[in-house]
This record gives structure tokens, C-alpha cells and sequence, in this order.
């Protein structure tokens, strides 16, 4: 009895010698290049949340993202001139998001696949890192399978608190590719009973200050709007409101 148990314990001990060895596949992008960031958890994605670095080059974000006393990262790093890195695995839970909230989600985190844009905040961005990002959030949407009006800005979820991607980035283009919400002219007039409140919850925002929730909405969706909501900014947020719950009816 003491033979066989020694020579299942030399067996056992030779199976986990091997598994040490094996490499696990990451879960990514192929056409990334990965630069791994040790600032990680695991998880289920369920959402993409586009920002822009507010660094004026790759290196200093890099930095930033792969420095482990900073705290911060993201799954991926797209340079202006299109380059991509890869930084965490795409099911481990990066730390892009910070305090945030969608649709009463309150860890982002542990639900989301952070992109990060080279862009100092104040640029446009170039058509090259845009047409990178068009690609990795395809291959994205497929392998995760995550559902269209789940790819939004770092604003969408901390208003107040962040505006990256900024009013520059082209939401309305990433729509017709297939990522995220959009309306556009004529839009179906609101009802009398029309809630701004009501309709930017059903939509994901935390509308425990509704002001900010405004400012944010207009951030993604009417850049141009000045400070209070125009009679075409609750037209596009109602039409908006019934696209989200025609998707949730079916």
C-alpha cells in the first residue's frame, strides 16, 4: 500500500511539475502587442470603456499604465499612429475604470475591457488609431460577445469626475460601425410626461446628480450643447431612452 501511494504521489507530483511549465493562452488581440501590466484581476467583461490617456506620448502612458505604485491600467493602448499594445489579459480585470456606474453596475471593473487613446485631450484623433480602434473593438465584440450599447466613454461612467474620451472623439462614427448608441435627425418628439431624469437611467447614467449626468450625456452625444439641455438634446435623449428599451423588450 505504501509503494502504490508513493508512486502516486510521484506521479501527482510529476503532472504539476509539467503544468507549471505549461503557458496558459491570453485572451486578446492578435494583432497587439503585448506589454504586460502586473495591475490586474480576474473577471467576465461584459462592457468596452474607451479613454483618452491625457499624455502627449506613448511612453509617458505606458509608463503610467505598467508602473505597479500607480494602480492604473487598461487592457489596451492604442497609439496615434495605429500601433496597438496589449497590457492585461482581457479576462482579468484591469484598473481603468476607478469609482464608476452603468445601468446600477457599480465596479466597472470587474465588467469591462478598458481602451486606452494616445490623445493629450485637447487633439483630434488621428484616422489611423481610429481605424486601429474600429478593428481590435470587431474582434472585440465577437470573441466577447458583448452587446452593442455596451461600448462607452470613461465620462459615461464617472460624470463629474472624468471626460475622457473628450468631445472630439467621433461617437456618432463608432455608432455606424456598430459600437455604441446614436440618433440622429429628425428625431420623434418626447411626450408631455418626457423625464431627462428618467431617461438618462434607463440609458446606465448614475443620475444621482442629474446635473452631471447631463453634462456627461452632452459630452458623448451633443458636444455642441450649451450648458442646460436644448429642446433637440431631450429629442436625441428620448429617441436614445427608446432605442434602449426596444432592446430590452427582446
Amino acid at each position: 500500500m505504501k509503494r502504490i501511494f508513493s508512486r502516486f504521489s510521484l506521479s501527482l507530483a510529476l503532472t504539476l511539475a509539467l503544468a507549471a511549465c505549461v503557458t496558459l493562452p491570453e485572451a486578446g488581440h492578435p494583432g497587439a502587442k503585448w506589454k504586460p501590466s502586473p495591475n490586474f484581476g480576474v473577471r467576465k467583461a461584459n462592457f468596452v470603456i474607451l479613454h483618452h490617456t491625457s499624455s502627449d506620448t506613448l511612453t509617458r502612458a505606458l509608463a503610467t499604465l505598467t508602473n505597479p505604485a500607480s494602480q492604473v491600467s487598461s487592457h489596451y493602448l492604442i497609439d496615434r499612429d495605429g500601433a496597438i499594445l496589449q497590457l492585461v489579459d482581457e479576462n482579468r480585470r484591469a484598473w481603468h475604470a476607478g469609482e464608476s456606474y452603468w445601468g446600477g453596475d457599480t465596479d466597472l471593473n470587474s465588467s469591462s475591457i478598458g481602451v486606452e487613446l494616445v490623445n493629450n485631450s485637447h487633439e483630434p484623433f488621428p484616422e489611423a488609431q481610429i481605424a486601429a480602434l474600429l478593428n481590435l473593438l470587431a474582434d472585440i465584440k465577437t470573441r466577447q460577445n458583448i452587446p452593442r450599447a455596451n461600448f462607452i466613454g470613461h465620462a459615461d461612467v464617472a460624470p463629474g469626475r472624468k471626460t475622457d474620451p473628450s468631445a472630439l472623439f467621433p461617437w456618432r462614427r463608432l455608432s455606424q460601425a456598430g459600437f455604441g448608441l446614436w440618433c440622429d435627425p429628425p428625431y420623434p418628439p418626447p411626450p408631455p410626461d418626457f423625464s431627462p431624469a428618467r431617461a438618462l437611467a434607463v440609458i446606465g447614467y448614475d443620475v444621482s446628480d442629474p446635473f452631471r449626468a447631463i453634462d456627461a450625456f452632452k459630452l458623448h452625444f451633443a458636444p455642441g450643447e450649451g450648458k442646460d439641455l436644448s429642446p433637440e438634446g431631450e429629442a436625441m435623449l428620448y429617441c436614445l431612452e427608446q432605442q434602449v428599451l426596444v432592446r430590452l423588450r427582446y
